[in-house]
């Protein structure tokens, strides 16, 4: 890519459900240029590739391609870490689903790699990046709180198996709902209070076995080999304190998704998962939550933001927003979770990040400088 480009040529690894969000999404951003997919089930590249009228080419071609300057690694998570490799060593940039590897070295192993090639490495979630989540930053870095002392963070469920088209693999290693999960909670956090200093974890797994209740698993016996409820206390270099749980276990809940609170006020956040969402602040001199408008944009389903952000920072030499060092950060915090509970004790963190640069208000659609 020469230095006066204005737009990166974009492909997918990874043709599953996610995907076709992203491939549409894509479109949204000046700064991307979509241009193939591919997938290990050619069958799949291939539809996807004629739906959109691109290429579809095998891993091997796509990455041997010199046009091709950046790559959204969306596979499973247990491949994340592998074909993040592949990518770098290809020469590529990379942008990758959560979580950015399923453990902590292999998540360093991709940072290093970046490093040595000059190289940038993103990774998902962006959500912190939408209407909802950026408006709770605001009301955040403009005081509305006094300074933030604590908070809650909440993703409780049943577990996926009774909707996901193929829910074994969130009950393996690397998944389960804090690798799953997790990542949108703890990344909204850091965006919100900057990065975790130290932490305490409990895990536990409810069920050896679940039964599949989706309509094409239905009946299916899923082993459970991970972690199904776990819960931490995490102390963050700003001096606040949030307590976090992540359940398959829980049949129904009426539990907050997140809340902080300040000195003044508290502020009720809505759903990580999503763009946008109802967003409530309370004072201390109020006895009703207010409800606070969205002034950002982006409150849909914008999967391909943190993307687009990506691709303007490396053209505009810039930091990105969801950058890898802020997963690996997120990687960092939920392996030394399940650390802490295996050996009961505090865990200092190895890592830490910056805290994600805020959005400017008054962008236009498709840009974010």
């Amino acid at each position: 890519m020469s230095q006066s480009a204005k737009a990166l040529n974009v492909a997918v690894i990874g043709c599953g459900n996610i995907s076709e969000i992203y491939v549409t999404n894509i479109r949204r951003f000046a700064t991307l240029n979509l241009v193939a997919v591919s997938d290990m089930d050619m069958d799949k590249a291939t539809a996807k590739a004629a739906a959109h009228n691109i290429a579809a080419y095998t891993v091997a071609d796509l990455l041997a391609r010199e046009d091709i300057d950046l790559v959204i690694n969306l596979t499973i998570p247990a491949a994340h870490a592998e074909v993040s490799q592949h990518i770098l060593e290809a020469g590529k940039h990379v942008y990758s689903e959560k979580p950015l590897a399923t453990n902590r070295r292999d998540g360093q192993a991709i940072i290093d790699m970046a490093a040595k090639h000059n190289l940038r490495v993103g990774c998902a979630p962006d959500t912190f990046l939408g209407a909802g989540l950026q408006t709770c930053r605001k009301l955040i870095d403009d005081g509305w709180l006094g300074r933030p002392l604590a908070g809650v963070a909440s993703f409780v469920s049943s577990g996926p198996e009774s909707w996901h088209p193929n829910p074994g693999f969130f009950y393996q290693p690397g998944a389960g709902p804090l690798f799953d999960m997790a990542p949108y909670y703890l990344t909204s956090l850091i965006n919100f209070l900057g990065p975790v200093k130290r932490l305490v974890g409990m895990a536990s797994q409810g069920f050896t076995e679940r039964i599949a209740t989706s309509p094409s698993r239905f009946g299916d016996r899923i082993p459970v080999s991970t972690p199904t409820h776990v819960s931490a206390l995490l102390a963050f270099h700003s001096g606040a304190t949030v307590q976090l749980l992540c359940s398959f276990d829980v049949p129904a809940s009426d539990l907050p998704r997140i809340e902080i609170y300040g000195e003044q006020a508290s502020l009720s956040v809505p759903d990580p998962n999503i763009f946008g969402g109802e967003v409530y602040i309370q004072n201390r001199h109020h006895d009703d939550w207010q409800t606070i408008p969205h002034p950002f944009g982006y409150a849909d389903n914008s999967r391909a933001l943190g993307v687009a952000d990506m691709a303007q920072a490396i053209i505009a030499d810039r930091p990105a927003r969801a950058s890898g060092e802020l997963a690996l950060h997120v990687l960092d915090i939920m392996e030394s979770i399940l650390t802490s509970s295996q050996n009961e004790q505090y865990i200092t963190l190895a890592t830490t990040c910056d805290r994600p640069a805020a959005l400017p208000l008054g962008l236009l659609a498709g840009v974010l400088d």
